[in-house]
């Protein structure tokens, strides 16, 4: 292990303080907490400080994420702080992360992806209620473009109005006032602050397909700072990486992002990668969907670390001890079911949703 990951002198004492970046948010300092002990367990003998600021999307919360127009809205003042090298390594939500990435700069997958899947939270007085059963009209709280034209083609009955704030400020809204019937959560999310019982419904992909990157955590790091790199690849999952790789080429070639609805589910069985990805219209009612596989298997010999060129970046994300081949045919599945849903109009619904959410 080279210094920047370095046990130290036999002493005991850190030979050098990783500094790690992250939002200030409760949920971003509990993911980064988790991930930061992961590697104080694997490297006992390195110090590490947490650095938490603010990024554009905590601040702004009086306007719908979709119409803000930023596409690193929580990620970029840790970037910067990363180039600047006021940190040395960040924790983000893999879902927050723009599908390109500013040059320098890597990511690396950081440990198995929660529940991907979203979740209902309903207010206290519809408890033991479903989004079926919820009366008519029913008011749903979403930030998420996706989410609700899913929802809104699904669940007919029911509207659908923005909700911002981190999740301890939207539970409380639900809570305290009589504005929402119910929000939309990511189960993972809940699941990491310890809220798992506050969920009412999971909801499955005949209902809302989640989004890109969702439950996954990602590790951003310099692309030069090969001791770090080293460091954080023992946090590999490689069901995890294979799987948000498709999903990210997916939505890389359709030139998606959170001011169009894009949704995905992905599945690894037998080496086998299930794709399912779709766009829809802002309402829901003009969608398409499609479902694409590939296998991962590598032979014996790609098996071999030795194969893996760490110099290759596949949509943001460096996979160590994962097979090339097996990286390669994850993004080649997400670029060709892009290419199906274009080739049958995608492009056309995405363009006219982005502006008509720009006009609204």
């Amino acid at each position: 292990m080279s210094e920047g990951a370095s046990s130290g002198d036999g002493s005991g004492t850190p030979s050098r303080v990783i500094r790690v970046g992250t939002r200030k948010s409760q949920l971003a300092r509990i993911q980064t907490d988790s991930v930061a002990e992961q590697l104080k367990e694997l490297f006992p003998h390195i110090a590490l400080e947490i650095v938490a600021m603010s990024t554009l999307g905590d601040k702004i919360l009086d306007t719908a994420l979709s119409k803000i127009g930023e596409k690193s809205l929580f990620t970029k003042e840790l970037e910067n702080a990363l180039e600047r090298n006021e940190v040395d390594l960040v924790v983000h939500s893999l879902k927050d992360l723009p599908t390109t990435l500013p040059a320098g700069f890597t990511t690396r997958g950081a440990g198995a992806r929660e529940n991907p899947h979203d979740a209902v939270v309903l207010h206290p007085k519809h408890v033991g209620k479903t989004l079926e059963t919820l009366p008519e009209n029913s008011v749903i709280g979403t930030s998420s473009l996706r989410r609700a034209a899913q929802l809104k083609k699904r669940f007919s009955h029911l509207a659908f109005k923005d909700i911002r704030g981190n999740l301890n400020t939207r539970l409380k809204k639900l809570d305290e006032k009589d504005d929402f019937a119910a929000i939309i959560l990511a189960a993972a999310g809940l699941g990491r602050m310890g809220w798992g019982n506050r969920i009412s419904q999971i909801l499955g992909p005949e209902d809302c397909m989640y989004a890109v990157g969702q439950g996954a955590l990602a590790v951003e790091v310099r692309s030069r700072d090969v001791d770090i790199l080293e460091m954080v690849s023992v946090l590999h999952d490689p069901e995890t990486v294979l799987r948000c790789i498709a999903e990210r080429a997916f939505l890389r070639h359709l030139e998606g992002g959170c001011s169009v609805p894009v949704a995905v589910h992905t599945e690894l069985k037998n080496s086998q990668l299930y794709l399912t990805g779709a766009v829809y219209s802002l309402d829901g009612s003009d969608s398409l969907k499609e479902t694409m596989q590939t296998s991962v298997a590598a032979d014996d010999k790609s098996q071999s670390s030795d194969a893996v060129d760490e110099r290759v970046q596949r949509v943001g994300i460096t996979a160590a001890k994962i097979p090339g081949e097996a990286q390669d045919g994850a993004e080649r599945l997400g670029v060709d079911l892009a290419k199906l849903l274009l080739s049958k109009g995608a492009k056309e619904i995405l363009t006219v949703a982005r502006q008509l959410n720009d006009a609204t």
